[in-house]
């Protein structure tokens, strides 16, 4: 595995779920490698040999964990970058040991992504068949007893989407061209995502709706929250990547989670002065993407010590998506808001130089 570039849930965390497996002596739904206790203990972590995959309010996960034990699937619903995809995979690999059941949802995703394909090849040679049939993510989770999941479940046109209706309802998929059908096995759910944004895109309808339960994921209360989650996404990033050991000052992370968060929401973190925000999302995900980046330009471009500098190309990227009013909303916060920071006058002219 020295050469997979991010390796899945199950393998990068085999020792975790291996501790938990071991020590699990809790009742445990059928087809589940973990008691739901266990699963959450897994994704919250236990403050000693079990690290934190999800930084949130506890009771998310638990409500996450317990649909998944019902027959009703589970929609985890939030704006960008609130860790979705991230919590829907160790969910699966916790719970299945395997996180590789996807769909993709995309405009362009066809319903056999979610159903099933043919290899044209042995059905123009042999005819219809099951050798012939090439199973979906979905049906493979199905007839395994497996968690599926779908990502951006609102970007997949409403035809695909109304595909998992008699899948989530009846828990069969109808083979018409054979006369058969997959039978879901005990253990079997589906995990899908969606984005707050995308609302107006490809609504769910009332009836795919219905089938799942809604968790929505928050943006963190916090900035003392947030910056831990960027601090340690950042420290795992550095060590998966093996980036050279650069002095990671918590002080330039607080920084750009602050702009983050002021932009975000509109208002500065005493609550004085009101901003305007740009087009963007300004997520966690991006200002752990930023700060990565600052890691890499200092580790091999400069002392070795994450500085102002470095994040400044990083963070004006994020913020200006718009060329014209996104720049004006970004000067306007620049000389409005950072100048007047005492504190902050390296990081005003490494921004402004930037810029």
């Amino acid at each position: 595995m020295t050469t997979v570039l991010r390796a899945h849930a199950e393998d990068q965390y085999a020792e975790e779920l291996a501790i938990l497996a071991k020590d699990d002596d809790r009742a445990r739904p059928p087809g589940w490698k973990l008691s739901p206790w266990a699963v959450t203990t897994y994704v919250l972590g236990d403050g000693d040999r079990i690290t934190p995959k999800y930084i949130g309010p506890r009771r998310i996960v638990e409500v996450a964990v317990a649909t998944l034990a019902t027959d009703r699937a589970l929609l985890l619903l939030g704006v960008p970058g609130t860790a979705k995809t991230w919590l829907s995979e160790h969910l699966a690999a916790a719970i299945s040991g395997d996180s590789t059941l996807l769909v993709q949802g995309t405009a362009g995703t066809a319903e056999e992504a979610v159903r099933y394909g043919w290899n044209y090849a042995r059905l123009l040679a042999e005819g219809p068949s099951m050798e012939a049939l090439t199973p979906s993510p979905v049906m493979r989770a199905m007839a395994e007893g497996r968690l599926a999941r779908v990502e951006e479940l609102t970007r997949m046109p409403s035809d695909v989407q109304d595909a998992l209706i008699t899948v989530l309802s009846e828990k069969t998929l109808p083979i018409p061209e054979l006369n058969r059908e997959v039978q879901a096995a005990r253990g079997f759910n589906l995990i899908a995502t969606a984005n707050d944004r995308d609302r107006g895109v490809n609504d769910l309808s009332s009836a795919l709706r219905r089938r799942f339960n809604t968790v929505v994921l928050p943006v963190p209360a916090t900035a003392e929250e947030e910056v831990d989650i960027v601090s340690r996404r950042v420290s795992q990033l550095g060590r998966s990547l093996e980036l050279p050991e650069t002095l990671t000052g918590l002080e330039e992370i607080r920084r750009v989670v602050t702009v983050f968060r002021e932009l975000r929401t509109g208002v500065t973190e005493d609550g004085r002065t009101k901003v305007k925000s740009p087009s963007g999302t300004l997520s966690t995900a991006e200002a752990i993407s930023v700060v990565t980046n600052g890691i890499a330009l200092a580790a091999h471009f400069g002392d070795g010590v994450l500085r102002p500098s470095d994040v400044a190309a990083g963070i004006l990227g994020a913020v200006v998506q718009d060329p014209v009013s996104d720049r004006a909303v970004w000067r306007e916060y620049l000389e409005s808001v950072i100048r007047e920071r005492q504190d902050w006058r390296d990081f005003y002219r490494a921004c402004r130089d930037a810029g």
